[in-house]
């Protein structure tokens, strides 16, 4: 999946936000819980994290353990990750995979207090799924995020 939008802020006050750490809970309405589990240095670390239940619980909460790495890229930042094979899978959860996948996020060369945020997802929820049920849940997952950023920042 892709996602792309203009989001009026700041390359680093938006990563911040999308990142691993305090700001991400606050904000992100289908993410329940995250743990960071490792640090390797100030942008690099392996973190769990929930999922809500969505589609009228069809699509149970999730788990997803993955190593997040955030650095540099161009004028703006990259927040990048990928699921890693880690621990013991929690009770009530299904274990979810994520491919490769990161958030590129530049500042607009017109308007420097905007920024285009990209996303790209390739995500495996796991389980007895209908595609169609995925595709659903993911179109209004990612249109529900950038909405609720927005309304973030604006704090």
């Amino acid at each position: 999946y892709k996602a792309q939008g203009v989001v009026e802020d700041v390359t680093n006050r938006i990563v911040d936000h999308i990142r691993p750490g305090p700001y991400r809970l606050d904000w992100d309405s289908l993410m329940t819980s995250m743990d960071i589990m490792e640090t390797f240095e100030e942008n690099c670390c392996v973190m769990r994290y929930t999922t809500a239940g969505q589609l009228w619980n069809i699509i149970a909460p999730r788990e997803f353990v993955d190593f997040s790495y955030t650095t540099s890229y161009e004028d703006g930042l990259l927040t990048c990750g990928i699921s890693l094979d880690y621990g013991e899978v929690r009770p009530n959860f299904v274990r979810g995979f994520n491919h490769p996948c990161g958030w590129f996020c530049v500042p607009l060369k017109d308007s420097p207090s905007h920024s285009l945020l990209t996303g790209y997802i390739q995500t495996e929820l796991r389980g007895m799924l209908p595609q169609s049920a995925v595709d659903t849940a993911m179109s209004s997952t990612l249109a529900n995020f950038y909405s609720d950023l927005k309304k973030a920042l604006k704090i």
